[in-house]
């Protein structure tokens, strides 16, 4: 079932393309776009010049750009120069990309112009950093060299365009919702292998039209809109950021088949329904992943479209997707799905190790081609997370005796009242089902005689006031007792990772505020 020709080195699918489709979009924005045959020779001048600028094999190169056709294209640069990608999010603090460029060793950063000033600042916090390259985008063109100027002259070194699929490629940082950031190592073998495991589940092929609001710098984008996209020859419309009106605007526009997206995306389409009679004529297929996609909103959207969303579930550290839905045959809404062909999962008690029987909740753990080699100089971690082949995920599942596994939470984000556990993403599927919650989070906080109990921040939908009672009749109604939330609060939005996670510790911290 693995499309195994799309597991190839970047020069050879660049190549592969440009030969048999050159003159196709391969990646466009608002600004521009690329063909095929634009794309190979571009990334190979970029790649040259890293190399002239003294970067070696092996070396970090942290790329601090907006979603963009220049992200696309210094990505597959640094990866033609053979070396390591480190992607930041533009939008990151100072604080954040200094720790990324001093923790990866980064050696060259590429960058809009209006980041210029703040990488200036920064030199110091990371001593091997010896080349700024900015694109033309900005306020202003802070000391550096221009990526528009090294687009058009040619370059005096030559891609070195290895052929070691298998060694690290990108440095991806954790999503950070608890504690500091660690640096995951992929391989371009492990990402790829995602890709030609999904590809077929997805029919992703070279007829197919993407539009991604994805962050890039997340590995479910390298996965889907990024290597997917390249591989497959597909054609890809990148937007910036995710706005509903202007993806409502292009998925109407009747140009574009395949849409991913995370939960909260489709969550915010389907409300836009509400008001409008929205119809999007050639999407044939859209994916969602990065967090819990509940059952009823997947039931919903696919109701009021009548387009196919195939949830997934995945992780940076599983070059992201290990479980997927599939378009065809049964499904189980609320599930993540199989394991993609090929991928080992098991679902264990936390304590003891020992497989558990289906339907009861234990820790997923997995093995195959796509799991990480490890945590970037965190060897203590590492062996923590990597035990005799299986990487253990931390994330609490149940599989039912198809195989169909469900994600319930996290070990460490499990709420522990008066002994009973309860898992956060229960409480929120019952609580979003009501009509009057657009979106919602739970926590554990402390309690004096239960040890903790479960809060729930609530974002109302639309303008009546919500009524906290009917609020918790309705959950009662679920839920065991001691799953009613003890603590309800309105917010104006859930905090959430640009991969669609809720950062939990954020809500801790409101309510000591």
């Amino acid at each position: 079932m693995l499309r195994t020709e799309l597991i190839a080195p970047i020069p050879e699918l660049l190549a592969r393309h440009a030969s048999a489709r050159g003159g196709k979009i391969a990646f466009r924005d608002a600004q521009g776009a690329v063909t095929y045959a634009e794309l190979a020779a571009r990334t190979a001048r970029l790649a040259g010049h890293l190399a002239d600028l003294g970067i070696a094999p092996g070396d970090s190169v942290a790329v601090l750009l907006p979603n963009s056709v220049a992200w696309i294209e210094t990505s597959l640069a640094i990866t033609r120069a053979g070396a390591v990608n480190v992607p930041i999010p533009y939008e990151s603090t100072e604080p954040e990309i200094a720790y990324r460029l001093a923790d990866a060793n980064c050696k060259a950063v590429v960058t809009a112009a209006g980041r210029g000033d703040l990488i200036a600042k920064l030199r110091d916090k990371a001593p091997n950093l010896h080349t700024v390259i900015h694109t033309d985008r900005g306020r202003s063109a802070a000391a550096g060299l221009s990526y528009g100027e090294l687009m058009t002259r040619g370059a005096q070194s030559a891609p070195r365009d290895g052929s070691d699929i298998h060694a690290p490629a990108y440095i991806i940082y954790t999503s950070g919702t608890t504690g500091r950031a660690k640096g995951v190592l992929l391989t371009l073998h492990g990402l790829l292998w995602v890709v030609a495991a999904c590809a077929p589940i997805m029919g992703l092929n070279e007829r197919d039209v993407v539009l991604s609001p994805l962050p890039l710098f997340h590995s479910y984008a390298l996965d889907v809109s990024v290597l997917g996209v390249l591989a497959t020859g597909a054609s890809e419309y990148i937007m910036e950021r995710y706005s509903t009106g202007e993806t409502v605007r292009l998925l109407q526009s009747g140009e574009f088949t395949f849409f991913a997206g995370v939960p909260t995306m489709f969550h915010y389409l389907l409300q836009a329904a509400d008001t409008a009679d929205l119809r999007f004529p050639k999407l044939r297929l859209c994916v969602s992943a990065g967090a819990i996609m509940p059952a009823t909103l997947n039931r919903a959207f696919e109701e009021r479209f009548g387009v196919k969303l195939l949830d997934g579930y995945g992780i940076t550290e599983t070059s992201t997707f290990v479980t997927m839905n599939w378009p065809v045959g049964g499904r189980v809404l609320g599930s993540c799905g199989l394991p993609l062909p090929g991928l080992a999962v098991r679902v264990v008690d936390p304590v003891s190790g020992d497989d558990v029987p289906f339907g009861r909740e234990g820790e997923l753990i997995v093995r195959g081609p796509n799991v990480m080699p490890g945590y970037h100089n965190k060897p203590e971690e590492t062996a923590n997370a990597l035990r005799d082949g299986w990487y253990y995920t931390g994330d609490l599942a149940k599989s039912d005796e198809v195989g169909f596994l469900t994600i319930t939470g996290r070990l460490k984000e499990l709420i522990i009242r008066g002994g009973q556990n309860i898992a956060p993403a229960e409480i929120e599927e019952v609580a979003s089902t009501h009509a009057a919650v657009l979106d919602c989070a739970v926590v554990g906080v402390p309690h004096e005689h239960l040890g903790e109990v479960p809060a729930l921040f609530v974002v109302p939908r639309g303008e009546p006031s919500l009524d906290v009672e009917a609020l918790l009749e309705h959950c009662r109604a679920t839920l065991s007792a001691y799953k009613v939330p003890h603590i309800v609060r309105f917010v104006t939005e859930i905090p959430r990772t640009g991969s669609g996670k809720i950062i939990r510790y954020r809500l801790r911290k409101s309510l000591k505020g």
